[in-house]
């Protein structure tokens, strides 16, 4: 799934530090989110899209070959 996430917080001038614990998870969860190595549950995606003030389709959009279309 590829997603605005790193480009989000930079634009904020946050770490990875500050947004996962604006999202109560580890910095490791972010970095391998925004490195889209690991996809976030839907609570957690709503939890982010919160955060930036955003919807979740603002920030994630899913890979072509994973859309199932």
């Amino acid at each position: 799934m590829k997603n605005r996430l790193r480009e989000l917080r930079a634009a904020r001038r946050w770490s990875q530090a500050d947004l996962a614990d604006r999202c109560q998870v580890s910095r490791q969860a972010i970095n391998a989110i925004e490195t889209e190595r690991y996809d976030p549950s839907l609570p957690l995606a709503f939890t982010i899209a919160d955060v930036f003030g955003l919807t979740i389709e603002e920030i994630f959009t899913p890979d072509s070959s994973t859309s199932g279309v």
